[in-house]
């Protein structure tokens, strides 16, 4: 464990000093929430006022910018914290790259170790940068219109370490069989561009085809991303239920913004999603290790 806790703090303080990577792994995301509130509010605006319809005009303001903020929060989010994963293991081929990862290899530590310190250094980077993402976020919530309580906060922030633990674990699958920065680079570019989508952040699951819809519900990312929504905005559904709006009104929103999300037709429960990504997340983590358990580096 001694030996394990100093390649953890080793690789945590090497990517906290390469000040390039730790400027772009703290500005994207902020700078990904103010072109979201800034370009896809309106739009999230016009569909929540064309399920509730003419009523619409009689619902406390606060609640409707606070659920359009929080759906832009949860997309942010819900790509952020898998790709910032991505930035910060980095390290891990980098050290193949200049050939560190072959001086470790000297002395007497399984390859499984060394994996999984960067796994841990990359995750705990990786969740200060979106927790403190997520600070922002619920700053202009609390702008905008605060609705939640203690037990919807840690919700939110379990949700997020759930996420950013996905990242890490995914990325930690790729750069185990990645030698070099170009093609982490390149496989990179492919999730950072291509993520939001499949993962449902960027389009609401029930504006795809149905076709689509199934082939997503596959994806374990589908369902972290769903569960970010289902903690962030139902609190301001439950206050347009408050407000008088009807059952149907509110399930029309539940299921256009993801906060219900169905497999093959069927509802799938918030238990469900989370032994979903835990066991993704294990299941990624100890490929990744016994990837390593006989390898040396080259």
């Amino acid at each position: 464990m001694r030996v394990f806790n100093t390649l953890v703090k080793r690789n945590i303080k090497m990517f906290f000093s390469d000040r390039g990577m730790l400027l772009a792994s703290m500005l994207s995301p902020l700078i990904l929430l103010v072109l979201h509130i800034t370009f896809l509010g309106s739009v999230c605006r016009d569909n929540i006022l064309d399920c509730l319809g003419a009523g619409a005009q009689m619902l406390d303001e606060t609640v409707i910018d606070g659920f359009v903020g929080g759906w832009l929060i949860s997309s942010l989010l819900a790509v952020c914290c898998v790709t910032v994963s991505f930035n910060a293991n980095m390290l891990m081929v980098k050290d193949k790259e200049s050939g560190a990862r072959n001086d470790l290899a000297i002395a007497p530590i399984s390859g499984s170790v060394i994996t999984l310190s960067y796994c841990v250094a990359a995750a705990l980077t990786a969740a200060l940068i979106c927790l403190g993402t997520l600070g922002v976020g619920f700053g202009y919530l609390a702008f905008v219109g605060w609705r939640y309580t203690l037990a919807g906060v840690l919700a939110i922030v379990g949700d997020v370490l759930m996420l950013v633990m996905f990242g890490t674990a995914l990325s930690t699958l790729v750069c185990s069989f990645v030698s070099t920065m170009g093609t982490l680079s390149f496989f990179s570019m492919i999730i950072s561009s291509a993520y939001g989508f499949l993962c449902g952040a960027y389009m609401p699951i029930s504006q795809f085809s149905n076709g689509v819809k199934r082939a997503m519900a596959l994806l374990p990312g589908t369902y972290g991303t769903a569960l970010l929504r289902r903690h962030v905005l139902s609190p301001y559904v439950d206050a347009m239920g408050e407000a008088g709006f009807p059952d149907s009104a509110l399930l029309l929103i539940r299921d256009g913004f993801d906060i219900n999300l169905y497999f093959y037709g069927d509802k799938v429960g918030t238990g469900v999603m989370y032994t979903v990504m835990a066991a993704t997340i294990v299941l990624l983590i100890g490929i990744a290790a016994l990837s390593q358990l006989k390898k040396r580096p080259r």
